[in-house]
């Protein structure tokens, strides 16, 4: 399945299932536990057939002899779960519109977690009960379910892992947005975290997500793992083991879910992350992740302090929050911002990585917080800061920057300031991303900076490889429009005072738009390449003005401990006050406008004649 239909078929299966949830009049927070839940066991389903001949044979084969085998025990042993005929998605497909549908679906549901003991009380049951209406006559109306089972159908039964991923997590971002701040709790934008796993290299070992969400960080951490051993030609085996706290009963379902179906050794934990210590975090972890809740004020002070995970570079406590004006009045943290950072740098084993999400705010805070970056800072465990650009997030308005600590390069105290806010890619009016060419460039500035040259020279080696290839599908685009072209006005030339045939009119304009397509995908891959060259022209790490800078701890302490990018890089002073790339995108949209409004010109001064020479008849 190419990239084009995968996105195509992302958004077929986004508009039908939202159009039936609207029809139904549920919240976003009612339907997508449930939605998530068929595209799992369509999934599941589709794995299972590619097995269930080997499955059913060996099952025959073993009936009547001495080592007589249970189906559910093969199946175990070859696709790691058993589904029985009932839980089949087809099956569920199949059903009547009289038929208890939703039942069906929980029926199902139970099955593969009796089967899996270790899924018991992840996947959704309950919540199809939902999906049911009743008539004026009190009969049970199932026509929702069978719509939804009909739309999550057109997953094709030859969809790959990586796309059927790929179609999961396009799903959980859009529920994100319709459920505004409250799906923003279990979603971090892709590109967001592809960049955090590209500047911490989990390549193996036990992994924490201390607020994990739906669980992306994994996925994202387990995809960039399989991606280097494939770049790398790696045969060593590097085994990452993820444990995941959630505090949101359904989340933890939703996470579980998508654990499974990545294949990833995982352990979810229902629990409040600021009072639970499931996994016994101090010192256990060799990588540590997160895009937790910002400026959570009611963390209670007592059942914190005495953590050693919280409070060995000091707890938050500049002020007293009291919850009520009875005596039973509880003293809670201030900013529980803080207590995220301990628990991060506190989580690492000796040679550790992390990468967090904060709000801007927390690398300026003030009083008992400015204590504990001070005592971070000169530890040497804060290896790197990083701007977000805006509106990255799809619930979450407020400008965040990205911390990394490495425990292994504690003894140089400098930090690695970066102001990203500059690159991206606009994705509608309120959304932004990052490129995968955007993010190699930023990972490139630390490797640099690391002194780790040879990543650049593959990295510029793979831009002439992509470019090559791109230069060759324009090439080939180029041909096919000039084929179309040549055939169309051979058509008009035979054809003199007719309009072009519709189907070459198709072609023709087809066969257009694909070359422009070309031709943008060259310039843009040529665009990032250059903007490498240009800031690192010799290879090597450099400080560049409104991008990067590696400060000093004696620089940091002139700034009174602030870790906030902009006092450290400087700013890009032009003209126009744009960078390049906003100067580029600013005239490619006054151009656009233009040709629009001459165009509009041309049709007004046209009817304008047309209507003189009525004058004039």
């Amino acid at each position: 399945m190419t990239k084009k239909n995968s996105v195509s078929l992302e958004e077929q299966l986004w508009s039908a299932a939202d159009k039936l949830r609207a029809d139904s009049g549920l919240k976003a927070s009612q339907y997508s536990t449930p939605v998530l839940g068929l595209i799992f066991l369509r999934f599941v389903s589709i794995k299972y057939d590619q097995y269930r001949n080997e499955i059913e044979a060996e099952y025959k084969a073993s009936q009547g002899g001495r080592n007589v085998k249970k189906i559910e025990d093969i199946a175990l042993a070859k696709v790691g779960y058993y589904l029985p005929e009932k839980a089949h998605f087809d099956y569920l497909l199949s059903l009547p519109e009289s038929a208890d549908i939703p039942k069906a679906i929980k029926d199902a549901m139970e099955s593969i977690e009796h089967y899996k003991p270790e899924l018991v009380g992840s996947l959704p049951k309950d919540e199809y009960m939902e999906l049911v209406a009743t008539n004026s006559e009190g009969d049970r109306d199932s026509s929702l379910a069978k719509a939804l089972l009909k739309s999550i159908s057109n997953i094709p039964a030859d969809i790959s892992g990586d796309v059927f991923g790929k179609v999961y997590e396009y799903f959980l971002g859009k529920f994100a947005l319709k459920e505004g701040q409250g799906g923003g709790e279990f979603f971090t934008p892709t590109s967001v975290v592809r960049l955090m796993v590209e500047m911490i290299e989990p390549y193996g070992g036990l992994i924490l997500d201390p607020a994990c969400g739906s669980g992306g960080m994994f996925v994202q951490s387990a995809d960039f793992v399989r991606e280097h051993r494939k770049a790398y030609k790696d045969t060593e085996e590097h085994k990452l083991v993820v444990h995941g706290v959630e505090k949101e009963k359904e989340t933890v379902k939703i996470a579980r879910m998508n654990m499974f179906l990545n294949g990833l050794r995982s352990e979810i934990v229902c629990a409040n992350s600021y009072y639970d210590d499931p996994f016994d975090t101090y010192g256990r972890f060799d990588y540590v992740m997160a895009n937790p809740p910002f400026n959570v004020d009611d963390v209670n002070l007592d059942k914190v302090k005495c953590q050693r995970r919280f409070s060995e570079y000091g707890i938050p406590q500049n002020k007293s929050k009291k919850t009520g004006k009875g005596k039973d009045d509880l003293t809670t943290v201030p900013n529980a911002n803080y207590l995220w950072i301990n628990l991060f740098a506190t989580a690492l084993k000796p040679k550790g990585r992390a990468a967090l999400v904060m709000p801007n705010s927390a690398s300026d805070a003030r009083n008992t917080e400015a204590d504990i970056r001070r005592r971070l800072i000169e530890s040497g465990i804060i290896s790197c800061m990083l701007s977000l650009p805006r509106n990255m997030f799809y619930t979450v308005t407020l400008p965040a920057t990205l911390w990394f600590f490495d425990k292994a390069r504690t003894d140089d105290k400098r930090v690695l300031f970066i102001d990203a806010r500059n690159i991206f890619r606009q994705i509608d009016r309120a959304h932004r991303e990052f490129t995968p060419e955007q993010i190699r460039n930023i990972a490139c500035i630390r490797h640099l900076y690391q002194g780790d040259t040879d990543y650049m020279v593959l990295l510029l080696e793979q831009y002439d490889a992509d470019i090559a290839s791109l230069e060759k599908e324009l090439a080939e685009a180029e041909d096919r429009y000039a084929a179309a072209k040549a055939k169309a006005d051979e058509w008009l030339a035979a054809n003199e005072g007719k309009r072009l045939q519709p189907a070459l009119n198709r072609e023709l304009q087809e066969s257009e738009e694909e070359l422009n397509d070309a031709k943008a995908d060259v310039e843009y891959m040529q665009s990032q390449r250059q903007w490498l060259t240009d800031r690192f022209p010799d290879g090597i790490y450099t400080d560049v003005t409104g991008l990067c800078k590696a400060a000093s701890l004696d620089d940091i302490r002139e700034q009174d401990y602030s870790l906030n990018p902009g006092r450290y890089v400087g700013v890009v002073i032009e003209e126009d006050g744009l960078t390049a790339e906003e100067f580029k995108a600013e005239m490619k949209s006054r151009h656009e406008e233009l040709v629009k409004l001459n165009a509009e010109a041309a049709e007004v001064m046209e009817k304008i004649e047309g209507n003189i020479k009525l004058l004039f008849e």
